[in-house]
């Protein structure tokens, strides 16, 4: 019988104790497509530990009995990478009032379950209540249709994200440096976008 899921929720440094446990989760859900990341432990261990560097970082994370099956992270978007900061400023959108949610990720055997929905809620309420933020957005990788990784039956999350309240801006594009599972080296991928204005 599969355990119920419960999430808690972590800001800053109190994530620490849990860091290797969510290094290896985002190794494994992000192999799959639309990723296809090919990351290592202590890569991730470092990435997690600048966002629990920051004091109002937070980390929604779903357990299954003790074991960590899933992650939503958040942080301001000023404490993020220049890469993911400059689309704004070039649009003349102040990245100061915009609280970036990170990744989400999910073991696939508790998927289906409303999980992903509440990271999302969990992420919007602690955005709302800091008292500073207009918006918040995330970014997604894009994928031709045609790519030779893509399952037949794999289905993008466009409709999830446009059913509770987020809208694409193309025009809000950058790109990031990853290793594909089936690269040599790692190359810039584009990634574009989302974002939701807070009530």
């Amino acid at each position: 019988m599969q355990a119920v899921v419960h999430l808690q929720l972590f800001t800053g440094k109190a994530i620490a104790p849990y860091l290797p446990d969510l290094a290896r989760l985002r190794i494994e859900v992000f192999r799959d497509f639309p990723y296809l990341y090919d990351g290592s432990l202590g890569y991730e261990v470092d990435y997690l530990q600048t966002y629990s560097q920051a004091a109002e970082s937070l980390f929604v994370v779903a357990f299954a009995g003790e074991t960590v099956v899933g992650v939503a992270t958040g942080v301001p978007l000023s404490e993020e990478e220049e890469a993911f900061k400059r689309p704004f400023h070039q649009h003349t959108l102040n990245p100061d009032a915009i609280f970036y949610f990170g990744e989400s990720v999910l073991l696939g055997p508790y998927r289906g379950q409303g999980i992903g929905a509440r990271f999302l809620q969990e992420r919007e309420m602690y955005a709302r209540a800091l008292g500073r933020f207009s918006h918040t957005a995330f970014c997604a990788v894009e994928r031709p249709d045609n790519h030779p990784c893509r399952p037949p039956n794999y289905k993008p999350l466009d409709n999830f994200w446009g059913r509770r309240g987020y809208v694409k801006f193309p025009a809000l594009a950058t790109t990031y440096v990853w290793k594909d599972l089936d690269e040599d080296k790692p190359s810039p991928k584009p990634m574009t976008f989302w974002l939701k204005k807070l009530k």
